[in-house]
């Protein structure tokens, strides 16, 4: 049997033949960069089943996706990412905005980064923020880039929870304490980049291909 895990940031993947000997979260060099007092591990597994490492695959393809200059493939990219695969196959209804402001969504301003890169616009469902367990389906935000034709792109979707840890198909969120640029109580978060590759991780809060430059256009 094949087991599939990732490290926190989801930039290396974990791909295990038999059956597991233990559970154990693992950072790569790139998780490492954004907690500096946690040391990487090495990815040893005692006593076990073959392991696979298939690490860096979807940076290599996004070198070659700019290469070719190739438009268009970018979820196809990522779609090396099974949760992000998942994620979108179960949102990919909100590429239409309307369709995320009818059932409940609302924008806030556009979020960027000190270091570069964005999040975008998030519309956030106040209703499903006071949900108690994760449901793919239902995603407490969902984020998009402003475009310069004033349309809104879908880039990815985020999951809020306010008990933890927490954790979607074994991928752990990410704890944000108060205060906060939210105004809200210490809470667990994921983002999943599942419609634009993010060369920082599929599961990362900015997205350096992500820009806020037309969000006045849209007023936001």
């Amino acid at each position: 049997m094949a087991h599939v895990g990732y490290c926190l940031c989801g930039a290396v993947t974990l791909e295990v033949d038999g059956e597991p000997k233990t559970r154990r979260y693992r950072r790569c060099s790139s998780c490492c960069s954004r907690s500096a007092n946690v040391p990487a591990e090495s990815g040893r597994l005692e006593k076990g089943p073959r392991m696979n490492v298939v690490s860096w695959v979807r940076c290599l393809a996004l070198l070659s996706l700019f290469a070719v200059g190739a438009v268009g493939s970018e979820a196809a990219a990522e779609s090396r990412n099974p949760l992000a695969e998942h994620v979108r196959a179960a949102n990919d209804r909100f590429k239409d905005v309307s369709v995320a402001v009818a059932e409940g969504y609302a924008p806030i301003p556009c979020a960027s980064g000190v270091d570069g890169g964005a999040m975008g616009v998030h519309y956030v469902n106040p209703n499903y923020l006071k949900d108690t367990a994760v449901d793919i389906k239902r995603p407490q935000a969902v984020m998009y880039e402003p475009t310069p034709d004033g349309k809104m792109a879908l880039v990815a979707v985020e999951y809020i929870q306010f008990k933890g840890p927490a954790s979607l198909e074994g991928q752990l969120f990410n704890f944000i304490g108060a205060p906060n640029r939210y105004g809200l109580d210490p809470f667990y978060e994921l983002h999943v980049w599942a419609w634009k590759v993010n060369p920082r991780g599929t599961f990362s809060d900015m997205n350096p291909n992500v820009t806020c430059d037309h969000a006045t256009m849209h007023g936001k």
